[in-house]
């Protein structure tokens, strides 16, 4: 239990809102609950709980791994962009909905709780692990900022190392790497990196055909999200730049210096990516509520079923598609994003200012980034590839950025990467430890299903 003097309530005579997570969907509802608040003169509290002080756009991880951004650019700060918002910096453990209390610890103090008027539930997702061996210690994700700087410095160390290696067993496992996961951000990922390590190539002297890249799904094509022939165009694309794709296939068993495939072949590698999919934060596990998929389940006014005055959106609810009935949205940030502002609006009206609405949505379509010349999207239906899509893809999440100095950044890099090459520097700025699946997503579980 937490300590009876760790409390961190303030403002005891208004109410008070609280969100935990500060991902799409929680940004955006905080930002425009405080809009409709200070508009209809209220002066109910809003707080935002979450890990960290800003706000990461996860979209734009596979262009920090690949060296294109700095990792700060496509971090939001939350204090600047959310001035009326009280920022609790911590670790959400666990939910009373009954006592209406929320639990948090940070590595600076131990459990307090913090009591609520209205919850929304907003903590994102972790990367979905399964109980393949060695997975834990060994592979990493691209769901967080140390996880994208991880797999940069990773790759980088490893091709340096196997520039000074005599065994050319080992020399090649080095220049191996092995991404799990052919969806968007698998996808994007292997292109980035597959771009990084062409760069090294041409600056060493070397065939950048010694470099291999291994691409693995279960799946029987990859990226199926965008349809047949975009998701072909996309398959010969990385197949022409050298990428060795195995559909069908997944990872048996990782050790440091080789995997294990489900079919049964080694591939001896030091670089290990999983980008297989996602499930729910953990803290969702201690409401004792129905799931779905590792989600909340809640309504189509995103309010959790017998709890009122809890609402839940983005990766952490099943919220039902009313465009296609029995099924749910899937957890993407311009789900999350829509969803954001669906919660604010339904949390505001809960609280006797508008009027509650269920959350339906348009597809808008998608872009997805391959790396150098070369991108897919299909915006409003419309099929794009090559580098009209190239153009689309940035100018979307360069608008989607929710901050003008980000956005101002993330152009001048783009612009520049136009005619510089990519940076090579290691810094050693993440380690193992920082980057694993524990540390980085808080995934306590080596198996979750």
């Amino acid at each position: 239990m937490p300590d009876p003097e760790g409390t961190i309530d303030s403002n005891a005579g208004s109410r008070r809102v609280v969100i935990v997570g500060s991902g799409f969907a929680g940004f955006t509802c905080a930002r425009r609950l405080c809009r409709t608040l200070a508009a209809a003169g209220d002066d109910t509290e809003v707080v935002l709980v979450t890990p960290t002080d800003y706000m990461l756009y996860t979209p734009l991880l596979p262009d920090v791994a690949g060296g294109l951004i700095d990792p700060r650019f496509v971090a939001v700060s939350l204090t600047d962009a959310l001035p009326r918002v009280r920022l609790v910096v911590a670790t959400a453990e666990s939910i009373d909905p009954i006592r209406k209390t929320i639990t948090v610890t940070s590595e600076y103090h131990g459990p307090r709780e913090l009591s609520w008027d209205r919850l929304v539930l907003t903590p994102g997702s972790v990367t979905k692990l399964f109980d393949v061996p060695g997975l834990a210690d060994h592979g990493r994700g691209l769901k967080t900022v140390a996880e994208a700087l991880y797999l940069r410095e990773q790759l980088l160390r490893q091709l340096e190392l196997a520039d000074h290696e005599d065994d050319p067993g080992v020399r090649q496992a080095r220049r191996t790497v092995v991404v799990v996961g052919a969806s968007y951000a698998g996808t994007e990922l292997v292109a980035q990196l597959r771009a990084l390590a062409d760069a090294y190539a041409a600056r060493r002297a070397f065939a950048p055909s010694e470099i291999r890249f291994v691409l693995l799904d279960m799946a029987d094509r990859v990226m199926p999200e965008v349809g047949e022939k975009l998701s072909d165009q996309v398959l010969a694309v990385l197949r022409d730049r050298g990428i060795d794709i195995r559909l069908g296939t997944s990872l048996k068993e990782l050790t440091g210096d080789h995997v294990v495939l489900t079919d049964g072949t080694t591939v001896p590698t030091y670089t290990v990516a999983w980008v297989t999919g996602v499930t729910g934060a953990p803290v969702l596990g201690t409401l004792d509520l129905p799931m779905e998929r590792g989600r909340l389940i809640v309504d189509a006014k995103l309010r959790v079923p017998g709890h009122p005055d809890v609402f839940a959106g983005g990766d952490a609810a099943a919220v039902p598609d009313l465009t296609k009935p029995g099924e749910i949205t899937p957890p993407t940030a311009q789900h999350a994003t829509r969803q954001g502002k669906t919660l604010a609006r339904n949390v505001a009206a809960s609280l006797g200012i508008g009027v509650a609405k269920a959350y339906k949505h348009r597809d808008m379509g998608l872009v997805v980034d391959l790396g150098p010349r070369f991108a897919v999207a299909n915006p409003l239906g419309l099929r794009l590839s090559g580098l009209p899509a190239k153009a689309v893809t940035r100018a979307y999440h360069t608008y989607a950025v929710p901050r003008g100095i980000n956005r101002w950044a993330i152009t001048l890099t783009y612009l520049t990467n136009a005619v510089t090459s990519r940076p090579l520097t290691l810094l050693g700025l993440v380690g193992p430890e920082e980057s694993s699946f524990g540390a980085s997503e808080g995934i306590r579980h080596h198996a979750r299903t």
